[in-house]
């Protein structure tokens, strides 16, 4: 898996975490995929959720600027939808975690 794809996992984990996602949840998640250049088959398994350990595990050995870039795109979309909800907070600490920040 590429650190492109990676990237687009732990943002749906996110924007998923209160289990809905909501239309501005998933224009960000879709603008996320073309920015970077997915294909069908790269989107498929993001939008089904298939994916999430393999993009810690790439993630993990990127430069610390980088992952801490992730993380910061992370809170974003834990606010794209104008409230902050426990889960997402959870999301979000669990994926830094993962990150090892």
């Amino acid at each position: 898996m590429e650190t492109r794809e990676a990237r687009c996992h732990f943002l749906a984990a996110v924007l998923a975490a209160d289990g809905m996602m909501h239309d501005d949840e998933r224009t960000m998640l879709e603008a996320e995929m073309l920015a970077r250049e997915l294909d069908d088959e790269e989107k498929d398994r993001v939008r089904a959720f298939n994916g999430l350990d393999d993009a810690a595990a790439r993630l993990k050995g990127e430069p610390e600027a980088l992952r801490q870039e992730i993380v910061d795109q992370l809170v974003e979309a834990a606010l794209v939808d104008g409230k902050l909800t426990p889960l997402e907070t959870a999301a979000v600490k669990r994926l830094t975690a993962l990150l090892g920040l």
